[in-house]
């Protein structure tokens, strides 16, 4: 829960709870800089909470906890519609 309490980690995950995203489609959906966000999505990565897959120059991020995207789904269903 820790992690979840920076606005711009909360704010990725939330978009990553609606499926796989890649690295420039959370800058501009998360509209976090993209130093800002390698920081954050390294902190999530190292948490265990996203993975990654790499497609030619592109790096596809996806919530890779069970619970993590438990708790994502009742926040998104209640504040992010």
């Amino acid at each position: 829960m820790k992690v979840l309490s920076n606005p711009d980690r909360l704010l990725l995950l939330c978009e990553l709870s609606q499926g796989e995203r890649r690295v420039g489609e959370l800058e501009t959906l998360c509209d976090i800089a993209q130093p800002t966000l390698s920081q954050q999505l390294g902190v999530l990565r190292d948490e265990g909470l996203v993975a990654t897959r790499r497609e030619g120059k592109h790096i596809h991020y996806r919530i890779d906890s069970p619970q993590a995207l438990a708790v994502m789904g009742v926040l998104y269903d209640q504040f992010c519609k």
